[in-house]
């Protein structure tokens, strides 16, 4: 990796960081950064996770008012991410590459559909909220656990997932349903980013640009990052997106 594509992978980090803490689709932003640089999707998705961890854990942390008296709810979900994270981290590491190549671009597209709808989604919650469990129940833990999955297999909008599901079935503040899903992705981030320590092909490298990107990202999404524009910052991660697809489909 040069110097150059080292301060491309660093810049890529905050953002994603940055958007992370504030909704979750960053992997749209680091992931095909490192791509781009000639890294193979598999370990740029490998890669990607372990270097987000740093940012998700800032994120969550720059959140702590919004976690009080969150604690049973968070062991409870925490649980489902994890066994989700560990599932979805297998399924890579033991999938055909190819298999990853093909689903990779269809989960990208279905991030950038997500992103796009999140004003829909939003005012769905708001008309839900009134009717949602204060606790969340079986379907809730069950769609977490599936949220899981995803996020360990590739992890790009899985806060905008969670996000949907949280805000759907607990009766509760939006800010702190986003606090929740905070600590949740990064449960899912740090369980399958010790699974791909432990057996995956890793770039350290690019592990090292995006951690110390995210990390700064990650506390400057908490404070700040609400002031974005939200249709600037769709905007930006959508085209990001479709960069990535076509870079993946056309080489």
């Amino acid at each position: 990796m040069t110097g150059w594509e080292l301060v491309a992978v660093c810049a890529a980090g905050v953002v994603a960081g940055a958007i992370n803490a504030v909704v979750g689709s960053g992997s749209l932003i680091t992931f095909p950064t490192l791509v781009a640089i000639g890294i193979d999707p598999v370990t740029a998705n490998v890669s990607n996770t372990i270097g987000l961890v740093p940012g998700s854990f800032s994120g969550a942390y720059g959140y702590r008012p919004e976690l009080l008296g969150q604690r049973d709810r968070l062991l409870r979900l925490g649980a489902a991410s994890a066994t989700g994270a560990l599932i979805g981290g297998i399924l890579l590491l033991f999938l055909d590459p190819d298999i990853f190549e093909i689903i990779v671009v269809a989960l990208i597209a279905l991030a950038c559909v997500l992103v796009v709808a999140q004003p829909w989604i939003n005012r769905w919650l708001a008309d839900r909220r009134e009717h949602a469990h204060p606790h969340g129940g079986l379907e809730l833990w069950l769609g977490v656990l599936a949220a899981g999955v995803y996020g360990g297999y590739f992890g790009a909008a899985q806060g905008v997932l969670l996000i949907g599901l949280l805000g759907s079935f607990l009766d509760d503040h939006l800010q702190r349903v986003n606090a929740a899903k905070n600590v949740l992705a990064l449960i899912v981030n740090l369980v399958a980013a010790t699974l791909f320590v432990l057996v995956a092909e890793v770039d350290w490298q690019a592990v090292a640009g995006v951690g110390l990107g995210a990390v700064a990202g990650g506390f400057l999404g908490a404070r700040v990052g609400r002031r974005i524009p939200a249709p600037v910052l769709r905007g930006v991660i959508v085209c990001v997106g479709i960069a990535a697809i076509i870079v993946l489909v056309y080489g």
